[in-house]
């Protein structure tokens, strides 16, 4: 998710400097997106609201490459996770009309989720404090991931159904999840009567003024004036199609423009009477089981930005980027669309803000320190490694995994192609296919199960046949 520094959207207070209100922000936003000005590839949409300045919006690049159309202001892009903050105000909605409760347990709505140990609730799903599993990392296990198939909510449904265990118990942690937002969708379609598309559209982008708004919930939909996705072939190469060819959605795909984002935001900043409560609620950060307080709210990142106070989003899907951020008080909110996978909008969101507010900002903090490459000694042989070999099944992914020695290295096959080399990082673990893979035993020292735990699914166990 691309969510470390920077914005999503808000109304315009009154305290940027006279100056910044009247500058030309042209030769600043054509020095970030540099980059993206050509009619060879894909590019960006930037809108910025300033305090007491007009709207500024701007296009860069190719909406559509087959046919050569530039992408304008008023281009349609798919916000990725920004999406996430509209699902909660459904919700929120919804609580407001006494027809559900934000601390109700799920399964009331959703009674094909497995019973666990401790009740989920809908705020654990709405600030990803439940601990279910992100059903796209587990369709990924089963061969299947996001984009390889036309995956909807009964997809959804079924993947979670079968999840024996979760991350951890519920509110305990938070973890990032798009399977808590899918649900919500589900839960706004059943308790309303209406497909959640249609209760977004009525409920909030008609009144909200939002025209070119909508859900992705059926892709072969056409949509008039919307950019084309895209990614290089092979990392570097050619620029090719990386559409969502999904429906699921609340999690993401929501199809929108700047300008309606900054509409939306602008209203979070100053909410009229009729829409604050619904606005107070999305601003409540989570609290965990032992009372820390997270910056997750609900579909909003409540933080700040080089000591300023700012409410952000950053949203992915397939070769979309996006990213809309707001600083209460500053009077500021930037919101970026781009239709190409290795577009950067957190960066260029950043870079504009670093400009806007310089004379607020504060130091830039230092980067994290990344964790040191796996130091082990352990380098086993093919001997040792044989005792991993084997069949091993999931019914919570309902796929076998095959195990094997291969060149003197361990081995993973799925079918129908799907192989890859297993690197010994630690006794009984390794890394591979972007997971850690690590093996577990009996007493007698029998090697029992296989399992992957990836960054949304922490260990999904395959026992051995």
């Amino acid at each position: 998710m691309l969510r470390q520094l920077l914005l999503a959207t808000i109304a315009l207070p009154v305290c940027l400097p006279a100056q910044t209100q009247t500058r030309d922000l042209t030769p600043l936003v054509n020095r970030v997106f540099a980059r993206w000005d050509s009619t060879t590839g894909p590019g960006c949409a930037v809108g910025i609201d300033r305090a007491g300045a007009p709207r500024y919006t701007r296009a860069f690049g190719e909406a559509d490459l087959e046919y050569d159309i530039p992408n304008k202001p008023e281009t349609i892009f798919e916000a990725g996770s920004i999406s996430k903050q509209f699902t909660a105000a459904a919700t929120v909605l919804l609580a407001l009309d006494g027809k559900l409760k934000l601390e109700d347990d799920v399964r009331k709505y959703v009674p094909e989720l497995p019973t666990y140990q401790r009740t989920i609730t809908i705020r654990h799903l709405l600030n990803h404090t439940s601990g279910l599993r992100d059903w796209g990392e587990i369709a990924g296990l089963a061969g299947w991931p996001r984009e390889s198939r036309v995956h909807t909510h009964d997809h959804v449904l079924d993947i979670l159904s079968r999840q024996r265990s979760l991350n951890y118990p519920p509110g305990d942690r938070y973890s990032y999840t798009n399977s808590g937002y899918n649900l919500l969708a589900i839960i706004v379609s059943r308790v309303s009567g209406q497909p959640f598309a249609t209760f977004s559209r009525e409920r909030l982008f008609k009144p909200l003024g939002l025209t070119s708004t909508q859900w992705r919930d059926d892709f072969r939909r056409i949509v008039k004036g919307r950019a084309q996705a895209y990614s290089r072939a092979n990392g570097g190469g050619p620029w090719e199609l990386e559409m969502p060819f999904e429906n699921v959605h609340g999690n993401g795909g929501l199809l929108t423009t700047v300008s309606d984002l900054l509409t939306w935001t602008a209203m979070l900043d100053k909410p009229t009477p009729a829409w604050k409560p619904m606005v107070d609620s999305l601003h409540v950060r989570g609290i965990l089981t032992k009372g820390d307080t997270i910056t997750y709210a609900l579909g909003l990142m409540v933080t700040d930005y080089r000591g300023v106070p700012m409410v952000e989003h950053s949203g992915a899907t397939a070769g979309y980027r996006a990213e809309l951020g707001r600083f209460p008080g500053k009077g500021l909110a930037v919101a970026v669309l781009c239709n190409a996978a290795s577009a950067n909008p957190v960066l260029y969101a950043s870079q504009l803000v670093d400009s806007l507010l310089a004379p607020a900002l504060g130091p830039v903090a230092a980067a994290p320190q990344r964790p040191r490459p796996d130091s082990s000694t352990w380098r086993p042989s093919a001997t040792d490694l044989s005792v991993y070999t084997g069949t091993y099944y999931s019914p919570d992914v309902e796929t076998a995994f095959e195990v094997s020695v291969a060149n003197g290295a361990l081995t993973l096959f799925q079918r129908p192609a799907m192989r890859s080399v297993l690197r010994p990082t630690s006794a009984d673990s390794f890394a591979g296919f972007s997971n850690r893979v690590w093996f577990t035993r009996d007493a007698s020292g029998r090697v029992t199960a296989l399992h992957v735990g990836g960054g949304r699914a922490y260990d999904v166990v395959f026992e051995r046949r």
